[in-house]
């Protein structure tokens, strides 16, 4: 890793400093070096790893004023890649089965490197969310706007249309977590 990637963990650690996951008091910080600990473990580049630590900073820290910043501190790559892995540049947010229902839609025929950041944050979403299923039960789903069933169709299509376009060692661990999500909730 360069120089490159230092600023762009700098950069989102500033972004998202205030910011904890959804009911929880965990710094989301720590979710962004979760996916992005994923991506180089499942052969990101350094590029990748950078979008990984920046996935979600269009969606949550500042909309397209946000992307074009990536865009001009780190490079069109970059940009298109956390651009691939936003659902909303837009607060408040469209309804949530729209956006999840569009954005399964569109990462279908998104390039390989935005499928595998995409994977990534959806792999470290779904552990997240068994472990606070063993502490918590079903209750767990509450934070979530498809609450239970919304939740477990919403990552079983995704482990679908990532399938379709290719099989991987990060999509079949995907599809273990969500099998393991879906026995937890059953």
């Amino acid at each position: 890793m360069t120089t490159r990637f230092i600023e762009a963990l700098s950069y989102a650690a500033r972004l998202h400093a205030r910011q904890i996951r959804k009911r929880t008091e965990r710094p989301y910080v720590g979710h962004l070096l979760n996916v992005t600990s994923i991506v180089i473990e499942y052969g990101g580049d350094e590029e990748m790893a950078i979008a990984a630590l920046l996935h979600d900073a269009v969606e949550d820290q500042g909309g397209l004023p946000r992307l074009r910043e990536i865009r001009r501190k780190f490079g069109a790559r970059v940009a298109r890649i956390v651009d691939g892995c936003t659902d909303s540049y837009t607060e408040p947010k469209p309804p949530w089965l729209e956006r999840k229902r569009a954005y399964i839609q569109c990462v279908a025929s998104e390039p390989d490197d935005v499928r595998l950041v995409s994977a990534a944050d959806k792999l470290s979403n779904v552990r997240e969310t068994i472990h606070d299923l063993r502490v918590h039960g079903d209750s767990a789903f509450e934070k979530f706007r498809g609450k239970k069933e919304g939740t477990l169709w919403y990552y079983r299509s995704l482990v679908e249309v990532f399938r379709k376009a290719g099989m991987s060692p990060l999509i079949e661990e995907l599809d273990r977590a969500v099998s393991e999500l879906e026995s937890h909730a059953s």
